[in-house]
């Protein structure tokens, strides 16, 4: 487990402290526990940590007229550690992904004096996307029963295990695949080393490993059928002694999301020099057309999804009931939108979705070193600029793309690319897809561009 602390003092661990005298003040302290390594999470933690902007929308009114708060941020590699501390009393607020925010409700409601509140969306993607399965660069394997008789390693207990868990049942290769618990960045490092056969993660370490050249995915998340998404839990507790610090902390989280969706590319560089993510990985999740969705609202979709996945947990793992009708709870959200000038129901009606071919989708992009992003009508035209600025010597981050037949963003140099007989370049993100289009239409297959990236 990685904890990395903020700069804030850490002695103040309990839930708060009051001074006596006749200019006592209550100090709340507010502990949030968070990922800024997943790309979903950081508009309820990073983000707020480096903008200040759980500062800026804490009640400093009434009751909280003189309240001297105590923000601190604690940063995980993954969602079972903050539960942990939640129980332990150490935060009050937890940023994960669907499969540990099951756990969280369900751990707490065992323990029959504790308990949890849902309350936001952080990012979603609602095909899946965000998950996948990475297989080192240079293996031969090409599907999930290439996997057969093979290890597979995943952070055990996160959305991508709980992603794996369903589709190497469905796949009948359960007792099959050998799985492996390994946290994300030594499955990035296992995966670039050739020491593991495969990795499934969350986002965003398969496009990591796409985008650095050391892995190749197999499996994307979105062919499960089910939605992921993170999301944030706080504790009964302090939601009911603090309910206007929740709010708070909810129209901080709206901020940040329009923060990001007013500019990815400034936000994807921000965001890129607290984490060490790349840029250009960023950016693939945070632009138009990207693989999340930064919007809070709790949809049906997701409750939907989350009672799937907890019937799957109770099979797999026997964890604990979850009464979903006393955990979720927008009504510290609905305050927040409203607060916000926002319309909570029109949200919860609104969901973003890949877009297929046969809908049209969004022009192909390239990110010039010097001068930014650049949109393109079509990918052939995108990759004859590319040419043209690779021959005059210009610099180029990545280049983007889209699914023939899901719509979603891939980066250029991960796609498999093919010259349809009318002349279009079309982009797939799977080898078995690019293939059969060319058997069922015709076409022939183009040349991968050269990485434009190398490892740090």
């Amino acid at each position: 487990m990685n904890n990395r602390n903020s700069l804030l003092a850490t002695s103040f661990l309990g839930s708060l402290m009051v001074f006596g005298g006749p200019a006592s003040a209550e100090t709340i302290r507010i502990g949030i526990g968070h990922q800024s390594m997943v790309t979903n999470t950081v508009s309820g933690g990073i983000v707020l940590e480096k903008l200040g902007l759980l500062d800026e929308h804490l009640p400093r009114t009434g009751k909280y007229q003189d309240a001297d708060y105590r923000i601190e941020f604690r940063d995980y590699d993954s969602g079972p550690p903050i539960t942990n501390q939640m129980l332990a009393g150490k935060l009050d607020f937890g940023v994960m992904g669907d499969y540990p925010l099951i756990v969280n409700g369900a751990k707490f409601q065992e323990t029959g004096k504790q308990r949890t509140r849902f309350i936001a969306v952080t990012g979603y993607n609602l095909k899946g996307t965000g998950n996948g399965i990475v297989v080192p660069a240079a293996s031969s394997v090409q599907s999930l029963q290439d996997l057969a008789g093979k290890s597979l390693s995943t952070p055990v207990g996160s959305a991508a295990w709980g992603m794996t868990l369903k589709v190497l049942r469905d796949a009948g290769l359960s007792d099959k695949v050998t799985l492996v618990n390994q946290a994300p960045p030594v499955g990035a490092a296992n995966i670039a080393a050739g020491k593991i056969d495969a990795h499934a993660d969350f986002c965003p370490w398969s496009e990591i490993m796409e985008f650095r050249g050391t892995g190749r995915k197999i499996y994307d998340g979105s062919e499960a059928g089910i939605p992921t998404f993170h999301g944030i839990v706080v504790r009964d507790a302090f939601a009911q002694k603090y309910p206007e610090v929740v709010e708070g902390v909810l129209k901080a989280t709206l901020a940040a999301q329009r923060w990001i969706s007013e500019d990815p590319m400034r936000a994807a560089t921000q965001v890129a020099e607290w984490t060490g993510v790349d840029k250009e990985v960023l950016y693939l999740y945070f632009s138009d057309g990207g693989i999340s969705t930064m919007e809070a609202s709790i949809k049906p979709q997701w409750i939907e999804a989350m009672k799937y996945d907890h019937a799957l947990l109770q099979k797999e793992m026997d964890i604990p009931d979850l009464d979903f009708a006393a955990w979720v709870d927008d009504s510290y959200l609905k305050k927040a939108y409203a607060a916000s000038n926002l319309d909570y129901a029109a949200m919860l009606q609104s969901v973003v979705s890949p877009t297929p071919r046969a809908s049209g989708r969004k022009p192909a992009e390239i990110w010039f070193a010097d001068k930014g992003i650049v949109a393109y009508d079509s990918t052939a035209a995108m990759l004859a600029a590319e040419a043209q600025a690779k021959a005059a010597g210009q610099s180029i981050n990545a280049t983007y793309v889209y699914d023939n037949l899901s719509g979603l963003k891939l980066f250029g140099k991960a796609a498999y690319l093919i010259e349809d007989p009318s002349g279009e370049v079309l982009a797939f993100m799977k080898k078995s897809d690019s293939e059969r289009h060319i058997a069922e239409r015709g076409g022939v297959p183009l040349s991968a561009a050269q990485p434009v990236a190398m490892l740090p």
